[in-house]
Parts: C-alpha cells; structure tokens; sequence
C-alpha cells in the first residue's frame, strides 16, 4: 500500500519534549518544561468543577454542535452563533481551512518561520506553498501582499507569531485587508492574543464586520489552561464557516472541553491574573536577558525567543541535562531557543541554568 506521494516527505509534529521521558533518560528527579507555551497556572477552578460535573455523562456522545458554548461565546464575542466553528484545538481549524479551502495546485502565503501546521496541512491538500521571509522578526505584510497572483487561495498571519512572539499592528493589518482581494481567505491567528496589552494591537473579530474574507483563530489551550482538553475555535463570515462546518468530523470536541471552556469563559478574573502573571514573567526575562547580554524579540505571548549565541540544538541539550526544556531547532534562527514564561521559581531555575550553560561556553 502507497500513501498520497505529497506526503511522503512530511515531517511528524514534533510537540515539546515530555517531563517523564526526560526524567527517566537522564535520572534526573526534576524537570521544568518550558517548550510548550502553556499556562503554568492551569485552569480556572470553575473549569474543573464543570469537568467533574460533566463526568456523570461520559456515556453520551457530546453535544457535535457545541450550541451551548457557541452561544456562550458568541454574547462575549458579540458575533452571531453561525460565524463560530469549534475544533480540537485550533490546530484542527486549520487544518478544516486548508481541506475546505485548498485543492491541488492553489497557492497559499505565509511566513517563512511561523506556525508549522499552515504549511503541513497545506503539503497535505497539494498545494504551493509561498513563503515571506519575516522583517526583524515579523510578518512583512507589504511583501506578502506582493505575493498574490490569481491562484492565490489563503494567506496565514499569525499574531503575535510563532515562534518569534512578535506582533503586526491594527493600523498594519487594516492596510493590508483592504489590498488583499476579496476572493483570498486571510486567516488570523490569534492564539496568544489574550496575553497581548500593547495598545497598537488588533482584535480581529473586530475586523470581521468590515472584511467576510477573514477568519481569525483563537484557542482555550494557551491563556485558559486547558491545553489537554484540545478545544480552540475560528470566527469568520457565516458562509466561510458554513464551508468549514462541510469538512468538520462528527463529535469533534469533547464533552468535558466544552464544559471547561463553557465555565472558562465566565471567570474573567482567573484571564486577568494569567495577563498579569506573564507580564511580570516576560519583564524578569527581559532583565535577565539584558544582565547575560543577549538579545531577543519582543514577546507578545507567553514566551520569549532568545538569541543564545551558540547553536540551539546544543543549547538545547546542554539544558535538558539541567533538567530545562526549551523549543529549538529554527531554520531561520539557528541559535535562538524559545522559552515558555513559567511559574516565578521555573523563571529563576531556567535563568540559572542558562548561566551556568553560556559560563561554559566562555570557559
């Protein structure tokens, strides 16, 4: 048996390294994960109660419509239910979008070093893929623009982005969505958006009211904690999700993640604290950073990509025997790693061991 031949040579995600496996190949007792860019602070307390409340029905199929989080979400939005599709976090959504949107031989546009899954589930689909070197760490919006021909079928901008944890402004983006022709699906991640306080940046949903050729992408894996629950969703024009709703599977989203997210999105003040907590977290990062004499870009998330002067795949390892693991392995920033912002105590372990690693390297 032979798969489709334009999958052959993809890579399998690789997600950050688990806490368990580094602890039994290195024997070490203690090991903080800062790869992943999750919440050190779990999920809201109200998340857990519906979880456990929604334990007494594992025997009955989840609601496949999500109407009740739907609903909920879409007063908080202020969107109408049909502009709303849910997924098993909003990875699925783009890979929904790209089995929706892309037939063999369409172009699609991103950036040069962002987020993986837009190009692997366009590879999937069979399309050509364009890539945009980023502009200091950003997505270069006039150069993407450029890109755009007649076969041009979707466009991927993910703010803040992935890895770099940059940002595009409003006034960027409305420039941009105004060139950008009408028949070309612009999809705008947004799944560090709620930890952004910059006042240059967008909201999206905003944006929907004046462009039906926009979806924007959020998740419950990042802010609200509930990154096991696999449950993000997407926003656009009722028609662009009517088509995405076409390629959905049955019962994608779990009884217990909707419940969580449905309770997570009534406890404004758990979202406030995680905005707070990371600010703080990105702040000591920055000093500490300045005090080593390295330099990063600007973090908009909730992690920071760091140049660490050596090549990542071995400031990768010299860490992990240190009992820290970081994101590495960029291809177009070879000796940046990026960390998640963790707890006050993981900050001051990972700085530590990044220290003793770069004293090392000057030995």
């Amino acid at each position: 048996m032979q798969p489709k031949s334009n999958i052959v040579h993809l890579p399998v995600y690789q997600p950050g390294k688990p806490i368990e496996d580094v602890k039994r190949e290195l024997g070490l007792t203690e090991v903080i994960k800062l790869a992943s860019n999750e919440n050190p602070n779990g999920c809201s307390e109200k998340a857990k109660a519906a979880v456990i409340e929604s334990l007494s029905n594992t025997h009955i199929y989840p609601d496949g419509a999500s109407v009740e989080l739907t609903a909920d979400l879409a007063v908080k939005l202020g969107v109408q239910p049909n502009q709303i599709i849910f997924g098993a976090g909003s990875s699925e959504v783009i890979l929904m979008i790209a089995r929706a949107f892309l037939a063999p031989g369409d172009e699609t546009i991103m950036a040069d070093e962002t987020f993986s899954q837009y190009k692997h589930n366009a590879e999937v689909e069979n399309a050509r893929i364009i890539e945009v070197p980023l502009k200091d760490g950003r997505h270069d919006l006039p150069a993407m623009l450029a890109k755009v021909t007649s076969r041009t079928k979707v466009l991927w901008i993910c703010n803040p982005n992935n890895p770099t944890g940059t940002i595009v402004s409003h006034d960027e983006l409305t420039a941009f969505m105004k060139s950008v022709p009408t028949d070309v699906l612009v999809v705008l991640d947004e799944a560090y958006g709620e930890f952004v306080y910059d006042g240059t940046y967008s909201n999206g949903v905003d944006m929907l009211k004046e462009y039906r050729n926009l979806v924007v992408l959020r998740t419950f894996s990042k802010i609200y904690g509930l990154a096991s629950f696999r449950i993000g969703y997407g926003v656009g024009h009722p028609d662009v999700i009517r088509f995405v709703n076409q390629v959905r599977e049955p019962f994608n989203t779990s009884r217990a993640a909707q419940a969580a997210a449905k309770a997570s999105l009534a406890d404004d003040a758990f979202l406030e604290a995680c905005r707070e907590s990371n600010a703080a977290g990105v702040r000591y990062l920055y000093e500490q950073f300045d005090r080593l004499g390295l330099t990063y870009f600007p973090a908009f998330g909730n992690f920071v990509m760091v140049d660490a002067k050596r090549p990542s795949p071995e400031m990768f390892d010299a860490l992990l025997r240190r009992g820290i693991i970081v994101r590495a392995r960029w291809t177009y920033y070879p000796n940046h790693i990026r960390v998640s912002v963790g707890t006050p105590e993981e900050n001051k372990k990972f700085i530590a061991a990044l220290e003793q690693v770069l004293q090392e390297v000057t030995v």
